[in-house]
């Protein structure tokens, strides 16, 4: 492995640990520094960042930037990276991956240091030229582990009659709630899954640590929990250094004494603080945020949480993000009549939601592919209503651990007549008119009623699957359809993707497509006014304990999601509320496109 005399540091995301480097930074004659990843990082910047940012990184393509000027820049040597309670998905891990990868190429070479490693830290790890860990910090590489749960024997005994109704045999929508253990073609369909993520992971790890795959065995084996040292005889670590001395442990890596240099990378903008200058504020007050594109430019459009009509939100009711139809198209109207935009790619990370809301985006995507190219970027997840936009674009990008697909149809609601009856609580129910009592919440469908929801859920479904025909040119439906889930890797194979690469790679190509040397990047739907900060502020003291008026949570419901973040974890909580969003829809509407259940994998 290459070793190199200077490494950067990004000051402004140290913690206290920084003070410990500060002396006798002007009689060193190297330079030492470090990118922090802390927290979750986000797909792009909040609508309201624009007022109150702090100027830091905060979004993966703002770390993806940092590495990329780390390789250009012809005084810097190398860069150590700190992990610090850090959230960061496989498939972000994947896409910093590239960006790492981009700076050893350079020449330059990358150190990981963390204080625990977990499976997160040593794929991370993998990736760099050596992992540090904190001297006194544990090990614990379990593998990948899931769990299911089957509600039936459980809404049998509160009384709760579910009724659900699914098209393609392996979607598995219906069976979290009207089974007991999961069907052959779920075990058949999530089991792939699992493997394909696991084989992914084991592929990354031996191939970046140069271990043999028995060595990767035994690693794992006694691993589970483990000291540093004994992971570094592993294998899996390659050094314990106190956080305090590590200038002197980079000093003897790198063959001298290191500087900490502070003055590195890209301006993210940070705002002055306005609520402590009434004259800042005041000047807010009136200030329009302007995102107007300059010179060419190419257009990110975020699809990012369940798919739901109307407007999006960046708090749902469970507290993630969802995407609105209408704020999504328009935005494609905003990217439309700009000529300084000449092309689009649609970053997707969805379980998918409203079936409605999917094919008016599908629309809005194939109307600007017919005067700009439209490519799609897939992070974590496009599935089901994510792959049904996803189609719409005209070439697919996705990380190996991606996962893609879901082609298929859910529908149903949960009947609670039986619960009501025994909590005493009696429900005279009155309706008017042939179709009204379609979605009570007390009794199940009838016989009839069930066959007409079965046939509108096969239309959309046949609506679909002719997208996904007409979008992916030789795919095989009988190989991908039926609500089969793959990860990105095998969408490949199967072409339902095109391309490996990360959302920097997929821009990258867009230029070249587009003969462009220099271009900016600007995301979709842009940032929001502070009229709009002040009613997204004010809409949660509309009402209590549900929805405000706006359709916006509650701050009991927001209190509620941030208790269940902290004890969840911001990568589980992450998935579970944007699948509980997703679902939310059966509330609105019958049929939705929407992955059966939340995949949490550890």
């Amino acid at each position: 492995m290459s070793r190199t005399t200077r490494i950067v540091l990004l000051g402004a995301l140290l913690g206290p640990a920084s003070l410990a480097f500060a002396d006798g930074r002007a009689d060193a004659d190297k330079g030492v520094a470090m990118v922090t990843l802390e927290g979750a990082p986000q797909e792009q910047r909040g609508p309201f960042d624009w007022l109150i940012s702090t100027g830091e990184p905060t979004t993966l393509g703002d770390y993806v930037s940092l590495f990329d000027a780390a390789a250009d820049e012809s005084d810097i040597d190398a860069v150590l990276i700190r992990v610090k309670d850090a959230a960061l998905s496989r498939s972000q891990i994947e896409e910093l991956g590239y960006a790492i990868t981009r700076v050893r190429e350079s020449g330059k070479s990358v150190h990981v240091f963390a204080e625990n490693y977990n499976t997160q830290e040593i794929l991370l790890g993998s990736l760099a030229d050596s992992a540090i860990i904190q001297s006194g910090g544990a090990v614990s590489f379990l593998g990948m582990y899931m769990e299911e749960m089957y509600l039936a024997d459980t809404f049998e005994w509160l009384g709760i009659k579910p009724d659900f109704v699914q098209v393609g045999d392996y979607k598995g929508a219906n069976e979290m709630y009207m089974n007991s253990k999961p069907s052959d073609a779920w075990e058949q369909n999530i089991s792939q899954l699992l493997d394909s993520l696991y084989g992914n992971m084991r592929e990354h790890i031996a191939g970046g640590r140069l271990m043999s795959e028995s060595e990767l065995d035994a690693a794992m084996e006694e691993l589970w929990w483990a000291d540093a040292e004994r992971a570094i005889e592993l294998g899996v670590i390659d050094a314990a250094v106190d956080l305090p001395t590590i200038k002197e442990h980079l000093g003897e890596v790198l063959g001298g004494d290191v500087d900490w240099i502070d003055d590195f990378g890209p301006d993210f903008g940070g705002a002055e603080d306005i609520l402590a200058n009434p004259f800042a504020l005041m000047r807010k007050l009136t200030e329009t945020p302007d995102h107007t594109p300059k010179r060419d430019t190419i257009a990110i459009v975020h699809i990012e949480g369940a798919i739901v009509d109307g407007a999006g939100s960046d708090g749902g009711m469970f507290g993630g993000r969802t995407t609105g139809s209408r704020t999504i198209r328009n935005a494609l109207e905003d990217v439309l009549k700009e000529d300084k935009i000449g092309g689009v790619i649609v970053r997707v990370n969805s379980p998918g939601g409203s079936a409605i809301a999917s094919e008016v985006i599908w629309q809005g995507l194939r109307r600007v592919a017919e005067v700009k190219p439209v490519w799609i970027s897939v992070g974590n997840m496009a599935a089901s209503g994510g792959y049904y936009i996803a189609v719409g674009g005209d070439k697919i990008y996705v990380n190996d651990n991606s996962i893609v697909g879901s082609i298929g149809v859910v529908g149903g609601k949960l009947a609670m007549g039986g619960l009501m009856d025994k909590a005493h609580i009696r429900v005279k129910s009155r309706s008017r008119g042939p179709r009204a009592s379609l979605m009570s919440t007390v009794e199940p469908w009838t016989e009839g009623e069930r066959a007409l929801i079965r046939e509108r859920m096969t239309d959309t479904y046949d609506q679909f699957a002719g997208h996904v025909e007409d979008g992916r040119e030789g795919i095989d439906l009988s190989k991908t359809a039926e609500g089969r889930l793959f990860t990105g890797d095998k969408a490949i194979e199967l072409k339902m993707a095109d391309e490996i690469g990360s959302l920097d790679i997929a821009i990258g190509d867009m230029a070249i497509e587009l003969d462009w040397d220099r271009y900016d990047v600007m995301h979709y739907p842009g940032p929001k006014s502070l009229d709009d900060a002040i009613d997204d502020m004010l809409g949660g003291f509309v009402q209590a304990p549900g929805l405000s008026a706006h359709g916006r949570p509650s701050i009991m419901m927001q209190e509620l999601a941030n208790a269940a973040r902290q004890l969840l974890g911001d990568h589980t909580w992450s998935a579970i509320s944007g699948q509980i969003e997703a679902l939310g829809q059966l509330r609105h509407e019958p049929v939705v496109l929407t992955m059966p259940r939340a995949l949490i994998i550890k």
